[in-house]
């Protein structure tokens, strides 16, 4: 009777699935290809889309043109334009133009096109290397020599030092105009900083001297497409805290070292890049570290072979216990404290990212070019559960039951909710007893992708669809079935899954009820920051459309 019941729920949930098409708010034409695109915020107002000659600036509210122009009327010293990047904050758009050595730089105004600056000074620029800094109003360029540093507005360039190699990081505005910030370099940029090292510095930037320096461990990185920086840096009272890896603590006035509780660790071969791939990363394949009230757990991967949690004071520093050895865990993305239990996700869901360029006969005698900004959740083994005890650090269970596989594993509440792929196990933090398994079957699409939670449910993204199951009992509660699919963006009570023709489908994580929108192949989409509107980019045409 209770399978009845459940199975009539579901079906009662199915039955709201009408595949309405996402309704239209408007759409416009362009007099150019769009090769670039920006979306504003709903707030800001605009977005843009350019090919490499033009562009058009429309209002998001009513897709009008605001304003429209050739690059070579708008900034005379260029003929076309190879790289566009917005710097939203400071209203600046950057284009590129590459001449071989002579690479021309220009700035407009977005909100009216207005030529600012433009300048031939500075040759490699990227937008890996350009930083603004919106509390003073400049742009940080790093140069294979040095830093500059110029007022935005303006393009003067106030000051340039050699004593800093690489590219602005993380940074922090401390007062007077003096900022902590550290370097890095970014993957395709290797070869312009010869003689990189790792640095931490306190600089004035009204003057480009550095007050003081120091080295950190670990590599300093930013998400090759969506750009999040994968590590904290904060400021509290005179302590600088340095999140990557674990925890580095500097005297903010000397800039000496505190203690360093981190582990060098390098996802090498652990995903191998797409072929054609000119920007690779994965991310995620070591879970940050976490702090609970005065103490802070740390995992330790620098080696190979043997990987340990180890927990420390976070005032001092002091090392108050090391794990037993977790054997040849070539990642561990989850890590939760939880009571008295350290809980380990081994293996799993990791995040790559690849920028994708190829090159291609068009048989005609031609080429044909197309790129691609990828984001999916490769899958690493081996694969395990863990749970340590927080007061000494001893293993206090494990679980052999995902040898053969896990997506990922979150916490809700005091449920700690594990997928297989094929089940749901709901496992007793103390214990590790399982209190259900539930086949992800039941929701009706096949083997899970990935596990999310949504208010008191588990949401089930799988390559089909979206499903969803009470946290609490397991039970199945709504699913929605798709096209063959990945999860593409979320905000609030609302999902996109994107075919691999650009098709999309916006989901209500309420009852997986979706609407659809059929786009052209290649299309871009962008959802609002908001999650009520998706933009589609295809050809000459932008299309708004809603989610609601």
């Amino acid at each position: 009777m209770k399978h009845l019941l459940i199975t009539g729920s579901l079906l009662c949930a199915t039955g709201l699935l009408a595949q309405e098409d996402m309704p239209t708010m408007w759409e416009t034409k362009l007099e150019h290809r769009i090769e670039h695109t920006g979306t504003g915020t709903e707030e800001r107002g605009y977005s843009y889309a350019a090919s490499e000659k033009e562009i058009t600036v429309f209002d998001n509210k009513t897709g009008a043109t605001r304003w429209t122009g050739r690059f070579k009327d708008l900034a005379p010293r260029l003929n076309k334009v190879d790289e566009l990047v917005p710097f939203w904050e400071s209203n600046v758009l950057f284009l590129f133009d590459r001449k071989m050595g002579k690479d021309q730089i220009a700035c407009l105004d977005m909100s009216d096109g207005r030529l600012l600056w433009a300048t031939d000074k500075y040759q490699n620029v990227t937008d890996e290397n350009v930083v603004y800094i919106p509390e003073l109003d400049g742009f940080a360029i790093s140069l294979k020599e040095r830093l500059v540093w110029m007022m935005a507005r303006t393009g003067e360039e106030r000051w340039s030092t050699d004593k800093f190699k690489g590219v602005v990081g993380q940074y922090v505005v401390t007062g007077d105009n003096k900022l902590v910030m550290v370097n890095f370099v970014p993957g395709n940029l290797g070869a312009l900083f010869s003689g990189y090292k790792n640095q931490i510095v306190r600089i004035d930037l009204t003057n480009g001297n550095i007050l003081w320096e120091n080295t950190y461990v670990g590599r300093a990185e930013r998400k090759v497409i969506s750009k999040e920086f994968l590590y904290d840096l904060d400021v509290v009272g005179d302590k600088v805290f340095l999140r990557m890896n674990g925890m580095q603590v500097y005297d903010l006035n000397t800039g000496a070292n505190i203690y360093t509780a981190a582990f060098d660790y390098t996802p090498d071969k652990l995903v191998g890049a797409p072929a054609g791939a000119k920007k690779f990363g994965v991310y995620h394949a070591v879970a940050d570290p976490v702090v609970v009230g005065d103490d802070l757990y740390v995992l330790d991967m620098s080696n190979k072979k043997s990987q340990y949690v180890k927990k420390y004071d976070k005032n001092s520093g002091k090392l108050l216990w090391t794990s037993p050895e977790i054997k040849e865990a070539r990642a561990i993305p989850a890590m939760y404290v939880v009571g008295d239990r350290v809980l380990l996700q081994i293996g799993g869901n990791v995040e790559a990212q690849a920028y994708i360029y190829k090159r291609e006969p068009d048989g005609q005698g031609g080429w044909r070019i197309t790129e691609e900004w990828r984001i999916w959740h490769p899958n690493v083994k081996p694969n395990g559960i863990q749970a340590f005890s927080t007061a000494d650090g001893s293993l206090a269970w494990e679980s052999e039951r995902f040898r053969k596989g896990i997506t990922n594993a979150v916490v809700v509440g005091d449920q700690f909710i594990v997928c297989s792929g094929k089940e749901l196990y709901s496992m007793d933090i103390a214990t590790g007893a399982e209190k259900y398994a539930v086949p992800v079957s039941k929701g009706g699409l096949g083997l899970a992708d990935q596990i999310m939670v949504y208010k008191d449910m588990i949401v089930v993204i799988g390559d089909k669809g979206v499903s969803t199951f009470n946290a609490k009992t397991g039970a199945p509660v709504a699913m929605g079935k798709y096209k063959k699919s990945d999860l593409e963006d979320f905000e609030g009570d609302r999902m996109i899954l994107k075919t691999d023709k650009a098709d999309i489908a916006c989901f209500d994580l309420d009852d997986c009820t979706y609407k659809q929108f059929n786009a052209r192949t290649g299309a871009i989409t962008s959802m609002s920051t908001d999650g009520n509107f998706v933009y589609v980019y295809e050809k000459k045409n932008v299309t708004k459309v809603g989610t609601r």
